[in-house]
């Protein structure tokens, strides 16, 4: 199975300097807990409802002020239409992460593939391997 067959689509995402008070109400308004951040038409982090409360809220910081690019992780893993599922689990397990945006052959961003999404295209053994492997961060 390819990643096109398992992602939801469209993907969201947030120019950096959108103050991170936007980024929640878009958040709440798509029921999603990350947003891609992009710069000058390339993806160059992610934030997530985490780091709203994070690097936010117990940081004191003012959400009106604070754009996404001033809290996001830098750096965006993401992955191909065409790679198998396989391959993209893989990277969610190496670099621990539960979303991962996806590119077309022209470089956009034309959707996410996240945990749930696995889980209802993935073999269970899959599904196992990778939700494992990322809530293991704590440990």
């Amino acid at each position: 199975m390819e990643v096109r067959e398992a992602m939801h689509k469209p993907a969201a995402w947030v120019e950096a300097d959108t103050p991170v008070s936007e980024v929640a109400r878009q958040m709440r308004a798509d029921d999603i807990g990350a947003l891609p951040v992009g710069r000058d038409d390339r993806l160059i982090g992610m934030i997530t409802d985490r780091d709203l409360v994070l690097r936010v809220l117990a940081e004191g910081r003012d959400p009106k002020t604070t754009k996404a690019s001033d809290v996001m992780t830098e750096g965006v893993v993401w992955c191909r239409t065409s790679q198998p599922i396989s391959d993209a689990i893989h990277q969610m397990e190496e670099r621990r992460i539960r979303r991962l945006p996806v590119i077309d052959d022209n470089k956009r961003l034309v959707g996410m593939l996240a945990l749930g999404d696995i889980a209802h295209s993935a073999t269970r053994d899959l599904t196992a391997e990778v939700v494992h492997a990322v809530a293991d961060h704590h440990a």
